[in-house]
């Protein structure tokens, strides 16, 4: 560790000279209130930025204790110090000019879902903070303007930090909002299991999003409002009591007209999974965290994947109870998803008659009187989902707009009208009286064991400078193996995405071995993870930007689309 006098004379030392100069800047340097590390130097103003970070010991930061004392509690408060600190850089970048990246200063950008982030940790034993950011080493062409850099270390960063890493700087009334929050979104996420429901959906909840492309609330949106039948009360920690509709375990059916909002309901169930930022209209929208969006991917590959829960006897004779595909169809990928996310550990499907296949969901009886059983290798849903809750306690949250047969099946049937949903079990009961109902095998299927065993890539094993390129939330890259993830639907951030990857080839490197299952490895991930943070599955050496928390249903997901598993 050098004092900054001593980076203020390197960089004095350095102006006008060629780009690699930059690299001698490498090293950690003491200013009046942190510690500035440059851990990477870019190779010329065009390529991606310089990585850095600042080290804020506990005391002089000085946040009390209570503000990050649980983990809900600490994602929050590094949440609120990230976009914090974000929001000063992002005033601060480009005041030094130059070529290519010259005056960049970027951390990581936060959505509408806190997660925890690689870009700002804290330790929970002593409230140290480790804040990390990109910055654009200045230059003119691609000659050292080091006169711009010190602007940028000795005034730009210290007014970033200053305003917004020390307590004495922040709105403590903003960040306690925030922490209280958390603590009350906590409360609702726990209680749902002793109350026998699997999502909660807050009263005054704006569910519509700004637009496709921005997941902002919508202005003028009409407020959720529970029916009566499925209204309870819940008195979290700091919000007083909170009304809302409970969505009961079990089988559940979303109707309506179009454009009533079935499908924006069972969005913001999906992102449910995770808690939401003061104001964003879904504060209040806790779902089980276990929960995984069900939908058809054609194309997707399949590797000895236990499909016979739906699909047997095919006429080509291949094997579904260790079924392999390169180009799934629409039913089979979906069955696929279906087993997968068994394997996850999920008790919550949450399933769009729009993005499903029509034969995988429903099979009515008039196709089955004219197409008999044995002829049709397709066991479909319908079949299956009241028997995977009661013997295995999978619950399910349908939305359906063109078929009424699971009327029969459904424990409630909601109906979405102009935005808000009304009980109508009683009615949909009686009126499907009027109509036959699917016939249901009375045998109990075989279960799939989970037992996929698999060993790593050769190829991964060999080559020490594996490449991940990230592609948004859509992909990863391995090398030149893309892992599409464009219809794993809740996945929030594209860091996450990163994470994916990294955590895929860490698996592939230092956990498969053909003697673990695919769940097994994924909880030894999760568990590194825990104890470690993001940095260590990604190898690098130094803190940086760009990683998000997964589940273990997003990181199974990932390894189960590797073409060459």
């Amino acid at each position: 560790m050098k004092p900054s006098f001593v980076l203020r004379n390197t960089l004095r030392s350095v102006d006008h000279k060629g780009y690699p100069a930059y690299k001698g800047l490498r090293g950690t340097y003491q200013f009046s209130s942190y510690l500035l590390n440059i851990h990477h130097v870019q190779g010329d103003p065009f390529a991606s930025p310089s990585s850095l970070s600042l080290f804020i010991s506990g005391k002089d930061a000085g946040f009390p204790q209570e503000l990050y004392d649980t983990p809900w509690r600490r994602t929050a408060f590094q949440d609120h110090l990230l976009r914090l600190f974000g929001k000063q850089l992002n005033r601060l970048s480009f005041q030094a000019k130059g070529s290519g990246k010259s005056g960049l200063l970027a951390t990581s950008s936060c959505g509408q879902e806190i997660l925890e982030r690689s870009a700002l940790q804290v330790n929970p034993k002593n409230g140290d903070i480790t804040a990390c950011f990109e910055a654009g080493f200045p230059a003119r062409g691609r000659t050292i303007d080091a006169r711009s850099l010190e602007k940028m270390l000795f005034d730009l960063v210290p007014k970033a930090a200053e305003a917004s890493l020390f307590y004495k700087a922040v709105c403590q009334e903003d960040l306690i909002r925030d922490i209280h929050l958390s603590d009350d979104q906590q409360y609702i996420r726990e209680q749902l299991p002793s109350l026998g429901l699997c999502a909660f959906v807050a009263n005054g909840s704006i569910l519509p999003r700004e637009s496709g492309v921005s997941q902002k609330p919508m202005k003028d949106s009409v407020p959720f409002v529970s029916p009566e039948t499925y209204q309870i009360t819940l008195t979290p920690p700091h919000c007083g009591s909170i009304t809302g509709m409970g969505i009961p375990k079990g089988i559940t059916l979303i109707v309506g007209g179009g454009y009533h909002g079935k499908s924006t309901l069972l969005k913001a169930l999906e992102l449910g999974i995770y808690n939401h930022i003061a104001g964003d209209g879904r504060e209040y929208v806790i779902t089980d965290d276990t929960a995984v969006k069900l939908r058809a991917e054609d194309g997707r590959s399949i590797r000895r994947t236990d499909i016979s829960l739906f699909i047997n006897d095919l006429p080509n004779g291949k094997d579904t109870t260790s079924f392999s595909t390169e180009d799934a169809s629409g039913s089979t990928s979906q069955a696929a998803n279906t087993i997968e996310a068994i394997e996850s550990g999920t008790s919550l499907f949450l399933i769009d008659e729009d993005t499903s296949a029509t034969n995988f969901m429903i099979r009515d009886e008039l196709m089955q009187r004219v197409v008999s059983r044995h002829q049709e290798p397709i066991t479909p849903l319908i079949e299956r989902i009241r028997y995977l809750y009661d013997s295995h306690g999978i619950s399910s949250v349908l939305v359906a707009g063109s078929s009424g047969s699971f009327f029969h099946t459904a424990d409630h049937i909601i109906q979405m009208e102009n935005y808000r949903p009304k009980d109508i079990t009683e009615a949909a009961k009686t009126a499907a009286k009027d109509f036959p109902a699917v016939s249901i095998p009375k045998e109990a299927p075989h279960f799939p064991d989970f037992v996929r065993c698999f060993s790593p890539n050769k190829r991964l094993l060999g080559d020490r400078r594996v490449k991940i390129k990230v592609f948004g939330k859509d992909s990863v890259s391995i090398n030149k193996e893309t892992i599409d993830l464009r219809y794993v639907e809740q996945l929030a951030d594209s860091e996450q995405t990163a994470s994916l990857g990294y955590a895929f080839l860490y698996a592939q490197l230092h956990i498969m071995n053909g003697k673990k299952t695919l769940g097994q490895v994924a909880d030894e991930i999760m568990e590194q993870i825990r104890r470690h943070g993001l940095i260590f599955i990604s190898g690098s050496s130094y803190p940086r930007t760009g990683l998000a928390m997964p589940r273990k249903q997003e990181i199974l997901a990932c390894i189960n689309r590797y073409r060459k598993l």
